[in-house]
């Protein structure tokens, strides 16, 4: 029996790569107003393999092995920036992405009301 495990790992590896991209889970950056929104996402993955051979009393011999790999892949929050400002939004532990969707009618509320005051100062 010949296993061949860092190749496998190299082949899991190349797929979580290719897989677990914040495009992949939540989306792009996009421009909300003035603010830019950059997703972020927390991945962890484990693997796990193993493989044996033997032979029986009456000289019966088998082989065998088996790998696994897990991933799990969480949206945490996004960085947004402004000009020179830059901040993170938490995505919250238990409401998750709702609680940063919940935040942007606010976010266009607070963007609305300064060009408002910005257009009222300006001659």
């Amino acid at each position: 029996m010949e296993l061949h495990f860092e190749e496998l790992l190299g082949r899991i590896t190349d797929f979580i790569k290719s897989e677990a991209k914040t495009e992949t889970v939540v989306g792009n950056q996009f421009e909300l107003g003035e603010f830019k929104c950059v997703p972020v996402i927390k991945v962890g993955m484990g693997f796990g393999s193993g493989g044996g051979e033997g032979t029986e009393a009456k000289g019966k011999r088998g082989e065998g092995m088996g790998a696994g790999a897990g991933v799990g892949i969480e949206p945490i929050g996004f960085l947004v920036s402004r000009e020179d400002e830059i901040s993170f939004l938490s995505a919250g532990k238990t409401k998750g992405l709702a609680a940063v969707f919940e935040k942007v009618p606010s976010l266009i509320e607070t963007i609305a009301k300064n060009k408002r005051e910005a257009a009222e100062v300006t001659p």
